[in-house]
């Protein structure tokens, strides 16, 4: 693995080539990459297995939150086909794509905002979320993180797959850059745009213990994806 520092550099040098760019909208940004989505995602195929097998083998409802096409319930089911499955995601085409894939599971597609959607009390046996939440502010994610809390049953888990910074620098910088392009294009808040504001693993885990979860498990993936078993 390369060094933190050499990483950073070639972060430094991929945000000064792309300064320039403008943010896409989210739902847009993944319709528009739909054709090869799931080749460019095979990159995490180990990840996905870790992930499916932090899953307790009790689960039955299932929440997940920026479910995409599916690659993670791709696993998931294949381990355990009779799990029913609500999905949320922002982009309809991304729905389509899972549905048509995986039209005999139990599944609900909710194409729409998983900050909006009441996620209910008592209702899932996990609530799972793979490569999504790293799009958002901490402040929204632990807001988030609370409603997930609530919604789970006594044990239940919360399951998180995602992209962790690798230091504080890390964090901060890409944070700063999301604002600025945000302000200089006068991105309304309530607006969903596409760029990677991950947080650091100490960060990440301060957010889920604040609600309430214990940390059961963390997994680091060969292919440098982290997974947090977090339970109610």
């Amino acid at each position: 693995m390369e060094s933190t520092e050499k990483y950073m550099q070639g972060l430094k040098q991929w945000l000064s080539d792309t300064s320039d760019a403008p943010l896409e909208e989210m739902s847009a940004f993944f319709s528009k990459r739909l054709e090869g989505y799931e080749e460019h995602m095979a990159v995490w195929e180990k990840s996905y297995q870790s992930f499916a097998r932090l899953l307790p083998g009790k689960c039955h409802d299932i929440l997940d939150l920026g479910c995409g096409t599916g690659l993670e319930l791709d696993v998931i089911w294949q381990n355990n086909p009779e799990i029913a499955v609500t999905g949320v995601d922002l982009c309809r085409d991304m729905l389509d794509k899972l549905l048509e894939k995986h039209a005999d599971k139990q599944f609900v597609a909710v194409c729409g905002d998983y900050f909006q959607y009441d996620f209910g009390a008592d209702k899932w046996d996990a609530v799972i979320s793979f490569e999504s939440l790293h799009h958002f502010l901490p402040e929204r994610k632990k807001k988030l993180y609370r409603k997930a809390w609530h919604s789970l049953r006594a044990g239940g888990v919360f399951l998180l797959g995602d992209y962790i910074a690798c230091c504080e620098e890390e964090e901060e910088l890409l944070r700063s850059t999301y604002l600025e392009k945000r302000k200089r294009s006068s991105i309304p808040e309530d607006r969903f745009v596409h760029f990677d504001i991950p947080l650091t693993l100490e960060h990440e885990l301060k957010l889920l213990q604040d609600v309430g979860f214990h940390i059961e498990k963390i997994v680091d993936a060969p292919d440098e994806a982290t997974v947090i078993q977090a339970v109610k």
